[in-house]
């Protein structure tokens, strides 16, 4: 049905429309629906199914996550309120809940469902009003046109409400309005950076920084300011190569550590003519710092050109990628998704699609195929060859940073860059690693290696393009043709040499052959393209004979997770297919070595002058992309075949990798298979590549020491440095720590519950469903399966439900994990459940969250890489070292409860055979009590009420 004019609306630029429509909010099994006559009904799932066949299409907030909820089919032809801020107001945030858009608008936030059901008109209103206020303004340049495309070729419903606000009822559909680089700015060279001065940072000098950008008038901290002096060492000049100067510092929770470490950072950076980098592990710190440096940095333009944020490339959009899928304007399954990114592709600070201003919940709404793909696949982006190389959003980020002050980066980033000698940032000489707990994990991922097929198909579309379906996977050949087909006809036999050899690779469909029969013996050496084809695939051969043995060594279970065996002792047969594929994986590796070489001797050659930029330019990214996408792989993998024929180490010998078999799986469906490599202490490679070359270095936490090994004792800083990789540096670490300034004895509670049965999900679900009423929502409950949070889910829901309690899940709802901390933090009385992985990444402070529960002790998981590390990294006492890693995990998982000095909270553990020495990780003066559900129920409620409001006599 049309939009209709609002009546009574208040004045404004143009006339608003507004749908005719019912407003629906969905709960659990129920909704709450507004009909257009003004009737409110409360309705079962089933009534409202009945009652939506007889209405027009619904007024709503997130149509998958509504009909996730309701159980019902999905709504293809709602108003969905998410599409209409999307449109009207790119790149700003919002909750995607009517609590969570009525906060953006500034508006009274709703009390229950029937008052949100009568705001959603209002809120659609208020948007409306905005983009008719700015309608003139350079973003809504295109707007009349875009939504008109989408009406076109979308039926979008919000077109004519859109149109009215423009002012443009009659604009005419153009897809020009989708082609956002014509608006973009191009980047500048500005030349190569200067060499960073080395002056220090005094620690004075850092105390009067901190003071300068916290104002006159913020309230002192001792505490923080002591935290920055000692952050100041790791500026100090580097007195010898190879020994850079490095600092752990540990920052109770509520110290201020963020601005503590930025003030010598910024400090130094602006003296000494060089970018710090600050990095982080989770997106949402990231985020976080950047926010927190608009007070170091107030004014928006200095703040632009002295903070940048970089990522991956696979994190932003490629325009070269929205140009190519323009011709699915015309698709009603993706005009509308297209749209929206295109209105924030115009607003957006930076292209950040993964975790900067690009709302998530796009993707949530449409499918992670509509948007996802916009980014850069791995290795896929083609550099000056691209024609929307001086807009791209990559190029601009980095430079800008090599002329910032600080760069907010991630782990991953930072170690991947160094791997590389400093990649396309080049090697920053000044580093602060936050949530450096985290350091070991990131190191782990990052210098990992996995010959899997997910990872080998993956090569084989970079080499070969795309062979099947829709991609704009050029392929080798297309990268370099313009090269080879011109001055350098020496690039062309082993190019084709090379694409001949990738035939080795996984071919389409390989995850569907994966169980399929015995694998064929690999013929002789190929005779070309024909025998190639002929001959059994050594790659799949070898995937094939990985299941075989996973398989016959674990029970063959239908599950959920991913299983795994030893390498040794091999089942008969795999030495043979792993060194046939070693063979093909070297006559794939000799020709792209070639190319390389042959691409990089143009570059040094006699003729290096005649070469323009841009023929530079495509060159080296030509060779680096050959380099690092497929020769890097390639020697790793042989590697590891090579340890097939190796002699099997003896009981208890210590190697420096970790080998082994596995079959990976998603819900209960085979999907992979695979050998997996990574360094028993991957903190090696780390302090090699990253710590070493550096010249200052300050890593730090709330949780770096395990506490629970005594009171500040060189027991627990030995331990600290060990999971840092402080241990393989030549100079020792400073050392530093400053003690949170919260009263935890007062402000939180602790309880151990004894009477409820952790093997019996039943139990768990009612224990956990009985804390989170008692606290009136805001908790949030972690689970170490996935199986057994989906079914709490299902239990838990209904009553919660009943008692005005929203509930969101992991694993269930239609979110992903930020949108879902998003909704978690904007719904003060919501309660979520999660994996124990969630937990770094729901920093919400106040009543959002003011209960934590644990389902069980979050031991590690028993995995055959744990079990080498826990003999050989854990000093003789492999108890104790699970024991730190579980004591860490419920400290991390505490410290979620107190985030600034006026919260309260509760935390809870439903497993009686907890021991007491894991507990001791715990805040000082917290005292855990082991109780009965009944006696923690109650004091829950108690110690969670909100305090009576004071009246004046």
């Amino acid at each position: 049905m049309p939009p209709r004019a609002r009546s009574g609306a208040p004045s404004s630029p143009a006339r608003l429309l507004l749908p005719e429509a019912p407003a629906l909010v969905a709960g659990y099994g129920r909704g709450t629906l507004l009909t257009p006559d003004g009737e409110l009904l409360a309705l079962s799932a089933s009534d409202l199914h009945a009652a939506l066949r007889d209405l027009p299409p619904p007024l709503l907030v997130h149509a998958p996550a509504t009909a996730r909820r309701l159980d019902l089919p999905r709504f293809d032809d709602a108003f969905d309120l998410l599409e209409l801020f999307a449109f009207c107001l790119p790149a700003q945030a919002a909750a995607p809940t009517p609590r969570g858009l009525a906060a953006a608008l500034d508006l009274e936030p709703p009390r229950d469902d029937a008052a949100a059901a009568a705001l959603l008109p209002e809120m659609a209103a208020a948007v409306l009003r905005r983009l008719s206020e700015t309608r003139k303004a350079p973003l809504n340049r295109d707007a009349a046109a875009l939504a008109a495309k989408l009406a076109d070729a979308a039926a979008w419903p919000w077109a004519p409400s859109v149109l009215a606000a423009l002012g443009a009822p009659n604009a005419s559909p153009s897809t020009d309005a989708l082609k956002v680089w014509r608006r973009l700015p191009d980047w500048e060279d500005q030349g190569p950076p200067l060499p960073p001065a080395a002056f220090p940072v005094a620690p004075a000098e850092a105390r009067t920084r901190l003071a300068q950008i916290l104002g006159q008038s913020a309230e002192q901290r001792p505490q923080q300011a002591d935290y920055a002096s000692a952050a100041a060492a790791a500026f100090a000049p580097r007195e010898a190569s190879g020994a850079p100067h490095l600092v752990l510092a540990e920052a109770g929770t509520g110290t201020g550590k963020t601005l503590g470490y930025i003030a010598p950072a910024s400090l130094w950076a602006e003296r000494n003519g060089a970018p710090v980098w600050i990095a982080t592990y989770t997106r949402n710190l990231q985020r976080q710092i950047d926010q927190e440096l608009g007070r170091l940095y107030p004014e928006p333009d200095e703040r632009r050109r002295r903070v940048v944020v970089r990522k991956g490339r696979e994190n932003y959009l490629c325009l070269l990628n929205l140009e190519e899928v323009l011709g699915r304007a015309g698709d009603p399954r993706f005009a509308v998704p297209l749209g929206l990114v295109a209105r924030w592709a115009l607003a957006t600070r930076d292209g950040d699609l993964l975790g900067g201003d690009f709302p998530g919940w796009i993707a949530e709404l449409y499918g992670p195929a509509a948007v996802y793909p916009l980014a850069d696949r791995r290795g896929e982006c083609i550099r000056s060859a691209c024609p929307r190389y001086k807009q791209c959003y990559v190029e601009h980020s980095i430079r800008r940073a090599r002329g910032a002050t600080l760069v907010v980066a991630n782990h991953a980033l930072v170690m991947v860059q160094a791997a590389r000698g400093g990649g396309e940032d080049g090697r920053p000489v000044r580093y602060v690693f936050d949530e450096g707990h985290h350091l070991f994990d990131a190191a782990d991922a990052a210098f990992s290696a996995a010959l899997t097929g997910a990872e080998a198909a993956e090569l084989r579309r970079w080499l070969l393009g795309a062979e099947g379906g829709r991609s704009r996977a050029r392929g080798l050949r297309r990268r370099i043709e313009e090269l080879a087909a011109g001055e350098m006809p020496e690039l062309v036999p082993p190019m084709d040499a090379a694409l001949l050899a990738a035939r080795a690779l996984p071919g389409l469909g390989w995850t569907t052959r994966l169980g399929e029969g015995e694998p064929p013996a690999p013929e002789a050496e190929p005779d070309g393209e024909a025998a190639v084809a002929k001959r059994a695939n050594p790659t799949e051969a070898f995937l094939r004979a990985v299941r075989r043995q996973v398989l016959a060594r674990t029970d063959g279970e239908e599950g959920l997770y991913d299983v795994e065996c030893d390498l040794h002792p091999l089942n008969p047969g795999l030495s043979d297919v792993g060194e046939a594929l070693e063979r093909a994986l070297k006559r794939l590796e000799e020709p792209l070595a070639t190319l390389r070489d042959r691409l990089q001797a143009r570059l040094e050659g006699d003729e290096v002058d005649e070469l323009d930029t841009g023929d530079r330019i495509r060159l080296e990214t030509a060779a680096k992309g050959i380099e690092n996408r497929a020769l890097v792989p390639l020697r790793a993998w042989q590697a590891m075949l090579r340890a097939l024929r190796e002699a099997p180490p003896a009981p208890g010998e210590r190697r420096d990798f970790v080998d082994w078999l596995a079959v990976g799986r998603r819900d209960g469906r085979e999907v992979d298979a695979g050998m997996h490599r990574h360094w028993l202490d991957p903190t090696a490679p780390f302090a090699l590549v990253v710590a070493a070359p550096a010249h200052g270095l300050l890593i730090t936490s709330a949780t770096l020491r395990d506490a629970g090994l005594g009171a500040d004792t060189e027991e627990e800083w030995a331990a600290a440095e060990a999971r840092v990789g402080a241990t393989h540096l030549p100079a020792p670490a400073i050392r530093a720590a400053v003690p949170s300034p919260f009263d935890y004895a007062a402000r939180t509670r602790a309880f151990v519950v004894t009477d409820v049965d952790k093997a019996r999900t039943p139990q768990v679900a009612a224990a956990m469903a009985a804390l989170f009423e008692a606290a009136g929502g805001g908790g949030l409950g972690l689970f170490t399966a996935i199986r057994r949070l989906r079914e709490s889910y299902h239990r838990m829901a209904p009553g919660l439900e009943a008692s005005g309690i929203p509930l969101y899940a992991q694993h269930v709802d239609a979110m992903d994990n930020a949108t879902l901390v998003d909704v978690f933090r904007a719904e003060e009385n919501a309660c979520l459940l999660g994996t124990d992985a969630m937990r770094d990444g729901v920093d919400v402070p106040g009543r959002s969250l003011r209960l934590l529960v644990f389902d069980r002790v979050p031991w590690p998981r028993p995995s055959i890489l744990h079990r080498e590390r826990r003999v050989h990294l854990s000093g003789g006492e492999p108890k104790a070292y699970d024991d730190a890693l579980a004591r860490h995990r419920l400290r991390q998982a505490f410290g979620r409860l107190i985030r600034r000095a006026d919260d309260r909270g509760v935390f809870v553990l439903l497993d009686r055979s907890c021991p007491s020495r894991l507990l001791a990780g715990l805040p000082e003066g917290v005292e855990v009590q082991r109780a009965g559900l009944a006696e923690a129920v109650a004091e829950t409620r108690r110690f969670l009420a909100p305090a009576p409001e004071r009246t004046t006599p």
